[in-house]
This record gives structure tokens, sequence and C-alpha cells, in this order.
């Protein structure tokens, strides 16, 4: 079991629940930020009223006592003071001032200085504590708050209206009125909790809403899983219903149906190559037993010699068969090559057209090049690669067989042309397959295995190279296109 299977036991498997929980969790976080930040847009334009109300009180006092009346202590919204210079008690207060007694002591400063008529000031004081009594339900005493506040001097008011304020002619009056953030905090409050209800609310249905989206649109998905696990090795035919929607289910759908056709060809050819396999073992096998066969009936007529060349023969066939086919899987494999070398092409199609064995019918085989020719690559593959192309020429030539080696560009070209009969433009790709004979009527003993050319053309795409039948006039040209590597007094 995996050692981090238990820590995820909280973790969905399903897709749907892990969906529905990842659009949860997203939306949970956008609606936190949203919720902070309506909480804090809220209490601030709470607050902006709060203070337009203590600005329209503030002037509202301030009309009062220029017309010589003392506010009254009731009907105020806000808490408010009137103070004045040379006087130890209030003017006037109310709004919950009445707890402080400021009728004995006023509660905020008198001015030290006196400011500008007409003009409001606005700046954080603290309430300060007075007794036990002051403690009433604005809970002010010993708190910060923003206090507004504006002057009036009494040598603009009349003797009689400074007489019915009961300040001095000279005094100076100052009107507080205090901003308290209780209904900014109390609607920040009922917001949170209509807020906080919706959001939860909220959370479910998309959830919900992802859950059930999500279960819609997989079951596509559920169908092709069920239609691709009834696809089995013996039957490969099985393909799934692609949807007309025209969304990414369609695109896997198609995907798979392509995969599975893929599969079918390479059973369908895998079927075929062992086919063509057991055909052409049992070919040497079948001559190799029927020799014997009469040679053990007969030994007394049986030329021994013969029936051993014979046996030999069919056996080095055999052989030749067996590591053409063990090549083949080895480059089915797709393994990569190990430690590759630089090889120069030129010396080693010089070399294999100076070592190639004589044949029973005069052949002349030339090498032509202008320079080295460097490839990176395994040598002994290239080695295979180039006998094939050499044996396949020299069975189909007439009179001669030209090997031409060129760099171009970054590639290196190299080309085996024989005088032979040539191949049908038709069968140009045909003659690359495996076990495939254009020339049927031919004694197999001498017509190779069919595998020469398609060993060629693995070996040159394992090489990221390129081999093709190139069309001309006379005879059959094969074209061998490799990536051309510097040179080793260049690295």
């Amino acid at each position: 079991m995996n050692a981090t299977e238990p820590r995820r036991r909280w973790w969905p498997r399903s897709v749907r629940a892990r969906t529905a929980l990842a659009a949860a969790s997203a939306a949970a976080v956008i609606l936190v930020g949203i919720g902070w930040w309506l909480h804090h847009d809220v209490y601030r334009q709470g607050t902006r009223i709060a203070e337009g109300q203590a600005e329209e009180q503030v002037w509202a006092l301030v009309d009062q006592l220029n017309e010589g009346v003392i506010p009254a202590r009731r009907g105020t919204v806000l808490p408010y003071e009137v103070v004045a210079t040379g006087r130890r008690t209030a003017v006037a207060y109310g709004g919950g001032m009445a707890a402080f007694d400021p009728g004995t002591r006023h509660v905020l400063p008198a001015p030290s200085e006196a400011r500008e008529p007409g003009s409001l000031t606005i700046l954080p004081l603290r309430i300060p504590v007075r007794d036990s009594n002051s403690r009433d339900g604005l809970d002010m005493a010993g708190r910060t708050h923003t206090v507004m506040f504006a002057d009036i001097s009494a040598d603009e008011l009349s003797s009689e209206e400074v007489a019915d304020l009961g300040v001095a002619a000279d005094a100076h009056l100052r009107v507080y009125v205090v901003v308290l953030p209780n209904t900014a905090k109390a609607i920040a409050k009922t917001t949170d909790l209509l807020l906080l209800r919706a959001g939860l609310v909220g959370l479910v249905l998309i959830a919900a809403v992802a859950y059930f989206a999500v279960r819609i649109a997989l079951r596509p998905v559920e169908a092709i899983r069920v239609l691709t696990a009834s696809v089995t090795a013996s039957d490969p035919r099985e393909r799934v219903t692609v949807p007309a929607t025209g969304h990414e289910i369609t695109a896997l759908a198609t995907t798979i149906n392509t995969t599975l056709q893929r599969l079918d060809d390479a059973a369908a050819q895998q079927r075929r190559f062992v086919a063509d396999a057991a055909h052409e073992l049992r070919s040497p096998l079948t001559t190799l037993l029927a020799s014997l066969e009469v040679a053990l009936a007969y030994p007394e007529r049986t030329d021994w010699p013969a029936a051993a060349t014979t046996a030999a023969r069919q056996t080095r066939r055999l052989q030749a068969l067996a590591e053409d086919l063990l090549l083949l899987a080895r480059l089915d494999t797709r393994t990569p090559i190990a430690g590759p070398e630089t090889v120069d092409l030129t010396a080693l199609a010089s070399r294999l057209t100076e070592q190639h064995p004589l044949t029973e019918r005069p052949l002349t085989l030339t090498c032509d090049s202008t320079a080295p020719a460097h490839a990176h690559g395994n040598p002994d593959e290239y080695e295979r690669l180039l006998r094939n192309l050499i044996d396949n020429a020299v069975r189909h030539a007439a009179h001669r067989i030209q090997i031409t080696v060129r760099n171009q560009d970054a590639w290196v070209v190299l080309t085996v042309h024989d005088d032979g009969p040539g191949v049908p433009t038709e069968d140009a790709e045909r003659i690359f397959e495996r076990f495939v004979r254009l020339d049927d009527a031919r004694s197999r003993d001498h017509g190779g295995t069919g595998l020469g050319l398609a060993i060629a053309r693995d070996l040159a795409h394992r090489h990221q190279g390129t081999l093709t039948l190139t069309p001309r006039t006379l005879g059959a040209c094969f074209q061998l296109r490799l990536p051309q590597a510097p040179t080793p007094a260049e690295k």
C-alpha cells in the first residue's frame, strides 16, 4: 500500500466530488474576498453617514446658539456638548453626555484659542473617564472618537442673547458633536450575517451544480470506458461512439478510435508477419527434411556430399532468416542507440565495395565519392544497412551497380543504383514491407528472405534518416538521407 494513502483518505476519489470540492473552495475564497470588501465598504459608508449627521447637528446647534437659544438635551441623534471660556460647567449638552455630569464640570476641553467662526474642525479626541456612572450604553469613556466642533464668539451676540446663554460678553463658545461608529458597526454586522448566510447557501448550490454538471459531462466518458473495456486481443474491432457535440469528449472518442484502429492494424500486421515468417521457415525446413529423409531411406544410392551441401545451404538460409527476425524484433522495441559514434559513410561504402564477394554473373560495383561523409550512429548497423542495399542491387542488376556518397547541406546522401529491370511506380513503397517479393517466380534460394529492404528502412529511421526509392529511367535507385555530423577535427 502506498505510504501516502492514509494521509489522503479525506480526499475524495471521485472526479465529480473533487470538482465540486474545488469549485466550492474557489467560490469560498472569492466570497471571502467579496465579503471582506463589502464589510469595509459598508463600514466606511456608515461612517460617512454618521459624519454627515454630526455635521448637520453641529450647524443646527450653532444656529440655535446664535439666536440665544440653549439647545434641548433631548431630541438629538449624537452626543454633544457646548463649552465656553470662563465657565466651569457646560453651556448645553445632550445625547448621552448627561452620564458624565457636565453640569458640574464640562467633559470636553474649553477652547484655548478662538477659531474662525463658520469653520468646521474634525479631529480624534479621547473622552475622559469620570466615574462609574459615565459608563452608559454608549460606552464612550476612555475611548478615542472622532469629534466635530465649531466656534462662536460671544461678542457677535446681543447682550440679551449672551445673558440667556449664561456666558461672559467676551467668551468664546465651542460646539462639540461626537461621531459614534455604533450605527456603522451595526450595519456592518448585519451585512456580515447576511453575507455569511448567503455565502453558505451559495457554496452548497455551487458544489451541487458542479457535481451534477460534471456527472452529466462524464456520461459519454463512462460509455467510452465501458466500450473500451470490451475490446479484447481476439476482437479489437470494437469502436466507441463519437458524440456529435464537437466538444472535448468528441476529440477523446476520435483519438480512442484512432488508437484502436492502430492497434487493430498492428495486430493484423503482427499476424501477417507471424504467418509469413512461418511460411518462410517452413520452405527451407521442408527442403532440408525431404533431402535428409530421402538420403536416410536410400543410403546406398545417396550422393552424400550433395546432400550435405543442400543441408548446409538450407541451414544457412534458416540462420540468415533467424538473424533477420531477431534484428527486426530488436528494432521494433525502439531501443535507443547506446553510445552513438561518428561513422564515415564514404569509407564504409568503399570498404564494402571492395570486400563484396564475386557473383556468378559479371557485375561492376563502383563507389563514387568526393569527400568524407560523417553521420552519428552505430557502425555495425550502418554496415548492415548498406550490405542489404548492395545485396538487393546485386540480385537485380544486369551489369553494373553504382554507389554515390555526397554531402548536401546538412545531410549525407547515399544512393545505390543498379541497371536491373527497376520497380513499378505503384510498388515503390510496397517493396519496403516485410516478406514482400515482386518477382515471386524466381527461386527463393537466390531471392533472399524478403526482409532486407524492410530492415534497411528501419535502420535508417532509427538513425533519424530516410530511405526511399527514387524514380529512374533505368534500373532501381535507393536513396539514403542521414543527418550530417561534424568531422572529429571540428568537435
